[in-house]
């Protein structure tokens, strides 16, 4: 009986270790994903189209994806940004005199 218990307890460890918590892991990376996304930001969707951020909505993002050619998909498709952003510029775009 004890065996069983202590088998019991391990399957759970192992199935926190090894599914809920890297799922809960990536969960936070698309939300912080999502939070630093801005307008102008060149992206990559999760079906593979490169793009660069025209509008931000609160569950939409309008995407131009070629001169002239926009098209509207829902934030979570937006897989990768590939816009680095420089953290010593400020909202304005403008340098700060910090540092």
């Amino acid at each position: 009986m004890p065996l069983v218990i202590i088998w019991l307890i391990l399957m759970i460890g192992a199935f926190y270790l090894l599914l809920w918590r890297p799922q809960q892991r990536r969960i936070a990376m698309v939300r912080a994903l999502q939070g630093d996304l801005r307008q102008g930001d060149e992206v990559l969707t999760t079906s593979g189209i490169y793009a660069r951020v025209v509008r931000l909505g609160d569950d939409d993002a309008e995407l131009e994806i070629a001169p002239g050619t926009v098209i509207r998909v829902a934030r979570g498709a937006i897989g990768q940004v590939l816009t680095e952003h420089d953290e010593s510029l400020d909202a304005s775009g403008e340098a700060s005199e910090a540092g």
